[in-house]
């Protein structure tokens, strides 16, 4: 089959997922989509996606589908109601989940599909909306090989995929990114906090720390925004936090310690507390300078 006569199936509009279907629909596939508001996708809608009422049709209509949704609890409810996807999923399709979720889920997931003769990748991306709007996400699959080889050049409108291994294995890597995300981050704003409050201007600390040595891609991107990060999010704090407990959760079980894992979630839980949750994870200076201002407050 050719890439672009696959028909390409979307369950989860959000952010990531109605801007992979965008990118889908710009390259001339036909592509079903379901969300949980239709009103969220009416912009794909009027650029021709074909919209479908349950997970089930969408599976039904689609020779791939692609499902990106925040959890696990989502994750399998949309596999697993009367109208979900399982009840759609025929023999020889494959299933393509790009969402963040525990790798054990996926795993147990992938051998429900297995039984009905077809096939599931997890594939999580690294990468927020810019990435996926101009195709450069770094996507990690885990599950059959052959099954992988069969969809690589779908998945490659809209980045670089690479096969790690066995189902679970995907995920696995993208929490492991995400721990150096989260730390490169938090450790990023605690610099420039205490460049500022020692009276360093707070624009020319942030510009010298981007370009020196500390100035990965991932500071680079949000330079812009740490000192007034957008009110959409390129990756909201919260899915950080619960991406940092997922790792957490797997390392505890490998009996492993995650130690700056184990800090990170802490500011992370304590900025979700301050009402930070829906902010980009950009937000982190900002949330590092309420905390600073309270324990001040707390000690006059």
């Amino acid at each position: 089959m050719a890439a672009t006569s696959a028909r390409i199936g979307f369950v989860g509009l959000g952010h990531m997922g109605g801007n992979m279907a965008e990118r889908f629909l710009a390259a001339g596939y036909t592509v079903y989509g379901e969300e949980r508001s239709r009103e969220h996708a009416q912009d794909l809608i009027e650029q021709g996606l074909q919209w479908c009422d349950t997970p089930r049709e969408v599976a039904e209509a689609a020779d791939v589908l692609f499902t990106s949704v925040p959890d696990d609890r989502v994750l399998e409810e949309v596999a697993s109601d009367p109208d979900g996807i399982l009840a759609g999923l025929a023999a020889g399709k494959t299933w393509i989940d790009v969402s963040t979720v525990s790798p054990q889920a996926s795993r147990e997931l992938a051998a429900r599909v297995r039984a009905k003769d077809a096939w599931m990748l997890d594939a999580p991306v690294s990468g927020s909306v810019p990435q996926v709007q101009s195709g450069t996400l770094t996507i990690m699959v885990g599950g059959d090989e052959d099954a992988y080889r069969r969809v690589e050049p779908i998945l490659r409108e809209l980045g670089t995929p690479t096969h790690i291994g066995d189902n679970g294995q995907g995920l696995v890597l993208k929490l492991a990114i995400n721990i150096s995300l989260a730390v490169q981050m938090l450790a990023f704003a605690e610099g420039l906090l205490l460049a500022e409050r020692s009276g360093v201007d707070r624009q020319r600390a942030l510009d010298v720390m981007e370009a020196s040595a500390i100035g990965s891609p991932m500071l680079r991107a949000r330079a812009s925004i740490i000192l007034d990060p957008p009110e959409e999010a390129w990756f909201d704090l919260r899915f950080m936090h619960k991406d940092i407990e997922l790792a957490l959760d797997t390392a505890r079980r490998l009996e492993i310690p995650l130690p700056t894992a184990e800090r990170a979630d802490e500011v992370l839980e304590r900025a979700q507390t301050l009402g930070y949750e829906r902010r980009d994870l950009a937000a982190l200076f900002q949330a590092l300078e309420q905390m600073a201002d309270g324990e001040r407050a707390s000690r006059s």
